[in-house]
């Protein structure tokens, strides 16, 4: 990622009432501020068995569990420095299929050849997805690789194991969750540059090979829009609002995060990232990136468990939980 400047669910649960059967239909973290729809709830036919009043009657929903998280991130940091074509980053390529398994989402590997100033370079994304009322995707996005050093240790507790963390709790989140458009988790291999500087094309090997795959097969038509995920682990989270992403995307995730009450973590500062998100730019498809680049320890020893928070977690994984309803209801709306 470079900075140039600097301005820097619906979740359908079916469960049992006594011998009947209720439909709820609300958001994992705003199913509190959302009342159900007039046609959102099945009355019992017998008046004994009545509908509960609150939300607090109704069984628990699936939602984003930083826990969870947490444990994904320590086990990626538990591999070492996972640079691309490494043995870490084969281990930690396992793991991710593993995990999505256990969610019940199917996945699959996409290797390539990544032609990078230092050879050729092995790599592979994992594209994992989770069935839809329709074929439209929506992705969600991370890169896992780490960014390759000699003169230090460098495991990306932040850069590559946050995020990582992060869409893999989310795909538990929305397996469980009736989507109305097909949910597309990508996992990118080679985001990190292999020399010291981002220059040219020496960087975000997967998404550019996602993309130019995608176009020859004729499979980017369904894809909609993409919100990557990079870099939202430190402690001290500050996200500001990126000049190369979708508007309107951003404007839907900035303003539930505004809902949710993280207004002082989703700033309306301006800044300007390149990063995954620019090859689905230049396709034509809709992305927003979510990153807080601005950070002392990025790219140095000190990314690492200690400088890393599960609450920063927990919030993004909140504020894209919730905001995926009305990224849905805008794509197909048309509007």
């Amino acid at each position: 990622m470079l900075v140039r400047a600097s301005l820097r669910s619906s979740v359908r649960a079916a469960f049992l009432v006594g011998a009947f059967s209720v439909l709820a239909i609300g958001c994992n973290d705003t199913a509190k501020a959302i009342a159900p729809t007039s046609d959102s709830r099945i009355a019992p036919t017998d008046e004994s068995a009545v509908a509960p009043a609150n939300e607090a009657q109704i069984a628990p929903k699936v939602t984003f569990d930083s826990a969870k998280a947490w444990g994904h991130l320590q086990k990626q940091l538990g591999f070492g420095p996972r640079p691309s074509g490494t043995p870490a980053i084969v281990e930690t390529r396992k793991y991710i299929i593993e995990q999505l398994k256990a969610s019940g989402i199917e996945a699959k590997e996409q290797p390539f050849i990544g032609m990078t100033p230092l050879g050729e370079v092995s790599m592979s994304n994992v594209i994992a997805t989770i069935p839809g009322r329709r074929p439209d995707r929506l992705m969600l996005a991370s890169h896992y690789d780490t960014k390759l050093f000699r003169e230090f240790r460098f495991v990306g507790a932040n850069d590559g194991a946050s995020s990582t963390a992060v869409l893999l709790e989310l795909g538990r989140v929305l397996k469980a969750r009736q989507n109305e458009l097909t949910v597309e988790l990508l996992f990118l291999d080679g985001e990190e540059a292999r020399m010291p500087e981002w220059r040219g094309t020496d960087n975000t090997y997967g998404s550019r090979h996602y993309v130019q795959t995608a176009q020859k097969d004729g499979s980017l038509k369904s894809l909609k829009a993409l919100v990557l995920l990079d870099m939202i682990g430190d402690r001290d989270l500050l996200i500001k609002r990126d000049s190369n992403s979708t508007p309107w995307l951003v404007d839907i995730i900035w303003g539930m995060a505004g809902r949710l009450g993280h207004t002082s973590t989703f700033s309306n500062q301006l800044t300007v990232i390149e990063d995954d998100h620019i090859p689905f730019l230049r396709a034509g498809v809709a992305a927003a990136d979510i990153i807080d680049l601005e950070n002392p320890t990025w790219h140095t020893p000190q990314d690492d468990l200690d400088h890393v928070s599960a609450k920063s977690l927990q919030v993004v994984g909140d504020v894209v939980t919730a905001a995926i309803p009305e990224i849905e209801k805008r794509i197909v709306s048309g509007k």
